[in-house]
């Protein structure tokens, strides 16, 4: 400590944020863009983080003795659109963080993507399969990558599938997103054979604060033991929050269009950092053998024991226990920190 979290209007950053926050009060930072003024909190500075100038004072005033590094626009049309924004945000602001972390000899920890593979194949990919990234976001990660490694050696490189939890404007990330269209009544078009190994936000964080912890460098996977494809994941969001179910539709990606590509099985294998821990830090999402969809009009199907609601996506989609997502957290059981040096 004190902790510099960037990239805090991302999923992951917000709930990284926010789950560090209540662990060391006082101790942590977020960044966030200046132009995404409704996130104002006092510990959260407005700093765009290719700001080289302004992220080198921020670093000098407060004394960072660690970084997780969440920042990257995830996009995928607006970088296709524009390959120097996305070369910007997501290769220039790392390069923009290496530096002033290697000042302040702070431990870097830097969350990367499942998308820098193609998913062309059968998924179940591992750290050293070469990538392959098919649209220009998931290659700007890899050019990010590739960047630590070569200036920063000592970080750790965490890839993450979707992060489930809560946005902070309530439109942003997969289940966001989609929640947003069925509420105002509008359809969403998903998938039938991109998979990701998506994972809860609660179990991210504890691994995040792991790596935090130790001394481990290099790539590491971090994707759930079950992947589901989107247009699952839009099935559970919509019954779950009981919309109509009429508003889902499935294809494939290839009937999709050609912009931006779609990535096919990009599901990951997490054994390097099962090994590491010594237990299974992600629970399947969703969390329930009654939500695992087992057709493509499973949507359709709505027991009168089943509780269906806003609330509901709440408990069970953005946490993996029965409580209001937005305060507070139960601690999840302790992953074993033998490896911590």
């Amino acid at each position: 400590m004190p902790l510099l979290i960037t990239g805090v209007t991302g999923v992951a950053g917000f709930n990284a944020f926010r789950h560090f926050q209540r662990r060391y009060a006082g101790q942590v930072v977020g960044v966030r863009p200046t132009q995404t003024w409704k996130l104002t909190e006092p510990a959260i500075v407005a700093l765009d983080a290719e700001d080289a100038d302004g992220m080198r004072r921020l670093f000098d005033r407060s004394g960072f003795r660690s970084v997780l590094n969440c920042v990257g626009n995830c996009a995928l049309k607006s970088c296709e659109l524009d390959p120097a924004m996305a070369h910007t945000l997501n290769v220039f602001s790392a390069a923009v963080i290496v530096e002033n972390a290697k000042r302040h000899d702070c431990r870097l920890v830097h969350l990367s993507s499942d998308l820098v593979y193609s998913g062309n194949g059968s998924g179940n990919y591992i750290e050293t399969d070469p990538t392959d990234a098919v649209t220009v976001y998931g290659k700007t990660m890899v050019q990010a990558e590739v960047l630590l490694g070569t200036t920063c050696p000592a970080a750790a490189i965490l890839r993450i599938s979707l992060p489930m939890g809560p946005s902070f404007n309530r439109h942003a990330g997969a289940i966001d997103w989609i929640q947003s269209r069925f509420r105002a009544g509008r359809p969403a078009t998903l998938y039938f054979d991109e998979v990701r190994s998506c994972t809860y936000c609660d179990d991210l964080n504890r691994v995040f604060e792991r790596f935090l912890l130790g001394d481990e460098a290099g790539i590491w996977h971090l994707g759930a033991p079950r992947a589901n494809t989107l247009y699952q994941i839009a099935q559970v969001v919509n019954r779950v929050g009981d919309n109509d179910p009429h508003l889902l539709k499935g294809c494939p990606r290839l009937e999709a269009g050609p912009m931006p590509p779609r990535a096919g099985n990009v599901s990951m294998n997490s054994d390097k950092l099962l090994r590491l821990l010594g237990a299974q830090p992600f629970r399947p999402w969703p969390l329930g053998d009654d939500l695992l969809p087992t057709n493509r009009a499973w949507h359709f199907e709505r027991p009168n024991d089943e509780l269906r609601s806003v609330q509901q996506i709440g408990a069970r989609l953005y946490r993996h226990r029965h409580e209001d997502p937005m305060v507070g957290m139960q601690e999840m059981p302790s992953i074993p920190l033998s490896a911590t040096t």
